[in-house]
């Protein structure tokens, strides 16, 4: 059995408004999958961007592999994302109005052992939205607080 991976952009959730998910496939080399699946990866400062037609994941960091020779990939590299060409054209129309990101939320290992990219197109949130935010967090957090006591 393999071990899930699970490595969460915790500040996307909070910085952005999440207006549509997508699952994206990632090429990646051998030592790149295989620091993946030690769970030596990080995408909380990572974005996307369309070149020529294709959706690469930009400022991501996969540590370089210990046990990897020469080969050995680069720690900080775009690399390429692949979705249906339904939804890169979507994601490419929708991307180009103003305020609209595109930003990895999650990577993760599946059944399969394949690596998996959780992305979505997000809409920046003001101060006064992310202050509506943890004012939710902190009345949700109450709540559960009073209903464990009873």
């Amino acid at each position: 059995m393999q071990k899930t991976v699970n490595i969460l952009n915790k500040r996307a959730k909070f910085d952005y408004e999440i207006l549509d998910k997508y699952t994206a496939g990632i090429v990646l080399t051998g030592t790149e999958i295989k620091s993946i699946r030690l769970g030596k990866a990080s995408i909380a400062e990572s974005f996307c961007e369309f070149h020529d037609g294709e959706l690469f994941m930009i400022n991501s960091h996969i540590e370089e592999y210990l046990y990897g020779t020469h080969y050995n990939h680069k720690a900080k590299s775009e690399r390429k994302l692949l979705l249906n060409k339904r939804e890169l054209k979507k994601l490419d129309k929708d991307s180009d109005n103003k305020g609209l990101t595109i930003v990895p939320l999650r990577l993760f290992t599946n059944e399969k052992g394949l690596a998996k990219l959780d992305i979505a197109l997000c809409r920046g949130k003001k101060n006064y939205d992310k202050r509506e935010s943890l004012k939710e967090q902190d009345t949700k957090r109450d709540l559960d607080r009073i209903k464990k006591s009873f």
